[in-house]
């Protein structure tokens, strides 16, 4: 489907090319190994400060206005983000701007400056954002659910931090961290779209020539902690109860994984699984309902998340728990099995159709250490799942000892707690 191809440069900056000759525009993504997974307590949300900061001024382009003007000549699409476990900025633009492109992205990396008035004020867009956050329930459970999996360590802090620390940052603490973590070798620039193969390594070497190989500061490991059922609740006089109910799993790297992207699918994975038929369809009882998994480097969950209204939601908890275990113990039949493998793969291969799209999907790999593999032979690995792997899956994550329950809505206590079991 699409061929790529993997350098590594002296400075230990890996770079993925993903020519595409018929896109008339190319992406270049940056992604660096600094997310909120390498964060203290005390610098709780400088990774995704430290990544606003980067379009607050750079040397050559010392003014917020600067970049935005050369980026918006250029008529680029452009942003950046934070994750728990990488942070990245990318620019997407036409296929003859890609050297204009590719410096201003290197400036954007290499170049902050972190002037100290823009920190004073981009605090207060930061703790803008906070407050949007906690208006969006649906965005504010899934952060309830990872502090109620694992608690007061890295993995279970909000991204974005608390505003009190948020408060804190100064430029020292900006450098301190970029210093430790945006380094060549933790580094990793994919090119994606239409762009000119000719030279381009010697392009990307000359605009990433003052990233430089040094010591990489590393994150905790993730402990593992829970011994029975729990639930946590966020209290929010809001029109619908929004609930995130799963378990804990295995990093991204463990194999299994595509059995259970396949066993998602089969709950939550589109209108005809398990749960949009019984909870929307049958319940009437959510309007959203959907299970997903995510899986770091060292830890992993699954979970079914709805919106649903107040009086059902113990009934729609109910109905989870039962289609939880019901995959324990029944072998999924060839026609569903087929089906949810063709759904996933089909919506697999449209979700790759633009530059950025491919781009991410190759470097998200690349930041993570996985071994690069391309989507067919992806779809080849989901195709392989049996309903035996389904089921053994199952069987290994849905335990009752593992089970999580998060809440957003108007309740003031956990209210569960009798019926959590499977």
């Amino acid at each position: 489907m699409h061929e790529f191809k993997r350098v590594v440069l002296k400075n230990g900056m890996r770079v993925i090319l993903v020519p595409q000759k018929e896109s008339l525009a190319t992406m270049a993504a940056v992604l660096v190994e600094a997310g909120s997974k390498y964060e203290s307590k005390n610098i709780n949300g400088v990774s995704h400060f430290l990544e606003h900061m980067c379009f607050k001024g750079t040397t050559k382009r010392p003014r917020p206005m600067d970049i935005a003007k050369d980026l918006d000549g250029l008529g680029a699409e452009y942003n950046a983000f934070t994750s728990h476990e990488y942070t990245s900025y990318f620019i997407k633009a036409r296929n003859e701007v890609f050297d204009e492109t590719l410096e201003i992205l290197s400036d954007l990396y290499l170049n902050p400056t972190f002037d100290a008035l823009e920190i004073e004020k981009e605090k207060g867009v930061i703790e803008g954002e906070i407050n949007m956050r906690e208006d969006m329930p649906q965005q504010k459970v899934w952060e309830v659910f990872m502090e109620l999996l694992y608690g007061d360590q890295p993995a279970g802090w909000n991204i974005i931090g608390p505003k009190e620390t948020v408060k804190k940052f100064t430029q020292k603490d900006f450098l301190t961290y970029r210093g430790k973590h945006y380094v060549g070798q933790a580094t990793s620039l994919v090119v994606a779209g239409g762009f000119d193969e000719k030279n381009i390594i010697q392009k990307i070497e000359k605009q990433f020539m003052h990233l430089h190989r040094s010591a990489k500061g590393k994150k905790v490991k993730v402990k593992e902690e829970q011994q029975s059922p729990r639930e946590k609740n966020h209290f929010k006089e809001s029109d619908q109860t929004h609930l995130m109910m799963g378990f804990r799993a295995f990093d991204t790297y463990d194999e299994r994984r595509y059995a259970l992207q396949v066993l998602c699918d089969i709950l939550g994975g589109g209108m005809s699984s398990r749960l949009w038929q019984r909870v929307r369809e049958e319940m009437g009882a959510a309007y959203y309902v959907g299970v997903g998994s995510d899986l770091f480097t060292d830890h992993g969950m699954v979970a079914m998340s709805a919106g649903v209204h107040h009086e059902k939601a113990r009934e729609v908890v109910k109905a989870g728990l039962e289609e939880f275990a019901r995959l324990k113990k029944e072998l999924v039949l060839p026609k569903e099995l087929q089906r949810a493998k063709d759904h996933l793969i089909g919506n697999f291969f449209l979700s790759l159709e633009t530059s950025d799209e491919i781009g991410y999907f190759y470097g998200g790999q690349e930041v993570m250490n996985m071994k690069l593999r391309d989507p067919k032979r992806v779809a080849a690995c989901i195709k392989t799942v049996t309903a035996e792997e389904i089921r053994s899956v199952a069987r290994q994550l849905f335990k009752e000892k593992a089970l999580n329950v998060a809440v957003v809505g108007p309740f003031r206590k956990p209210s569960f707690g009798d019926i959590l079991s499977i």
